[in-house]
């Protein structure tokens, strides 16, 4: 899944609504606030850019890699991403929901509250991240695999998986809809660690 970019040329400029970005380095800008709906991203790499306020509502993001980027409230909604790549990213309360996955992948970084509502990912793995509640509420999720990562306060409720593995997740803390798990492979730790919700949501007592 390792992505090769081709030469890039640096870009210094700003973004623009449904701008067409092609073989092009944004690296160390400012981009916060800034207003990229529907931009296309195609073999570009995404550089240690602040992207705090920016609105990339429906931008794509095809054979592109995001690279040490940090933004809060950064709207990704309705966004697309991929054959792409998102490394060392330090995201808060960024939106993307109804966002579309395919090909990714996630290694390093934390991000804070992301909105994945409603959002579809398809063969993404996430390596040795940290997600702090994760709202996946109505997703869906088809061969994700999480390596090394923590899931901490996540919430599936009506999410669903298929074919996700969770087992190399070194924390998993589910806050809500843990019966969305139908689909997953856990590891026999982490279902003695989530027996006691799972227990509570069967309306199971447990006494000694």
């Amino acid at each position: 899944m390792e992505l090769r970019l081709p030469p890039l040329e640096p870009y210094g400029g700003g973004l623009e609504p449904d701008g067409d970005y092609d073989g092009l380095e944004l690296a160390g800008l400012d981009l916060a606030g800034a207003s990229g709906e529907g931009a296309r991203f195609l073999d570009c790499l995404v550089r240690e850019c602040a992207l705090d306020g920016a609105r990339l509502t429906g931008a794509r993001f095809l054979d592109s890699r995001l690279e040490a980027v940090r933004g809060v409230g950064t709207d990704l909604s309705g966004a697309q991403l991929r054959d792409a790549e998102v490394r060392e990213a330090r995201f808060g309360g960024t939106q993307l929901h109804g966002s579309a996955w395919e090909r990714v992948l996630v290694r390093g970084g934390k991000w804070d509250y992301p909105n994945l509502r409603s959002a579809t990912l398809r063969d993404v793995v996430f390596e040795g991240c940290v997600l702090v509640e994760p709202d996946f509420g109505g997703a869906v999720l088809e061969r994700v695999a999480f390596v090394d990562c923590e899931l901490v306060g996540v919430d599936l409720a009506g999410a669903r998986l298929t074919d996700a593995d969770l087992r190399g997740v070194r924390r998993l803390e589910i806050a809500r809809g843990v019966e969305s798990l139908a689909g997953a492979v856990i590891s026999s730790v982490q279902l003695l660690d989530l027996a006691p919700v799972l227990a509570a949501r069967l309306g199971v007592r447990v006494e000694d």
